[in-house]
């Protein structure tokens, strides 16, 4: 940290580590394993659409690439904060692996990263349901380089102690942000409806 950073009081802020989204599957192991929970299929990337014909092109290659061969489907919806959701769903004979879904997630991310549109990104998530019909994602914060679950429970109430329960779980297959400040609810997200 500089001189004039740390008088100011203010620190770099971290780097994104994009394959640390490869970590998701053996997450998706241990949350079956210690918790019953068991992924939906679905994944997405948040981000602020730009302006121009620039954004407009890497948007319309990302959706086309993934749509390419074998790779999921790919739906893009827009939430109340003008934020856009690129929404994935595994083939319905993928079970319940979430390793193409993680590639796809990791492609949507390097080629906005890639193509200078990095600062808009928000988030990625990938969501799990338990036999009980609860719901948890797990929330890879694009800024922080670090996860976090978050547990809606109807309207706009969250989970608490199942969030804690769930980042002691994976804490040791995913990097869990620490400031729990920074657990920011993500209601209406695709795949949390």
């Amino acid at each position: 940290m500089s001189f004039l950073r740390a008088l100011l009081g203010r620190s770099k802020p971290a780097k994104p580590q994009l394959d640390d989204l490869f970590a998701l599957p053996s997450a998706a192991v241990t949350l079956r394993a210690a918790a019953g929970f068991q992924p939906t299929g679905v994944g997405s990337v948040a981000f602020r659409a730009a302006e121009g014909k620039a954004f407009a092109d890497l948007e319309a290659e990302v959706t086309e690439l993934l749509q390419a061969g074998d790779g999921p489907p790919v739906e893009a919806t827009q939430d109340a904060y003008g934020y856009t959701w690129l929404v994935l769903r595994s083939a319905p004979d993928a079970g319940d692996d979430v390793s193409g879904l993680v590639t796809g997630l990791h492609m949507v991310n390097s080629t906005l990263e890639g193509g200078g549109f990095g600062p808009s990104l928000l988030c990625s998530l990938v969501p799990f349901t338990d036999q009980r019909g609860r719901t948890v994602a797990l929330v890879y914060l694009y800024k922080r380089g670090t996860f976090y679950p978050f547990a809606p429970a109807g309207g706009e109430r969250r989970d608490n102690a199942l969030e804690l329960q769930i980042a002691a779980s994976v804490g040791d297959d995913l990097p869990v942000e620490k400031d729990k400040r920074r657990w920011f609810p993500v209601y209406g997200a695709p795949g949390l409806r």
